[in-house]
């Protein structure tokens, strides 16, 4: 992990996360997927793809929801 995620994770994502890997960001995402703008915030921050959120269980509906912010 690079040294601008490492202080990124610092301040905290509303200050709920000190440490996160990008597996469990990826949970995260698919756990709390109805608030959009945390889902958003860890999506940005990891570069997480489609394909990724499909694999981890997301819906169909909840992915395309999200539309160009996903690679």
């Amino acid at each position: 992990m690079g040294k601008a995620k490492k202080r990124s994770l610092a301040l905290g994502v509303k200050n709920k996360i000190s440490n996160i890997t990008r597996e469990s960001a990826i949970t995260r995402i698919v756990e709390n997927i109805e608030e959009k703008t945390e889902a958003i915030e860890l999506i940005t921050l990891f570069g997480v793809s489609a394909e990724e959120l499909l694999e981890a269980g997301a819906s169909y509906e909840d992915v395309v929801s999200f539309g160009r912010i996903l690679k």
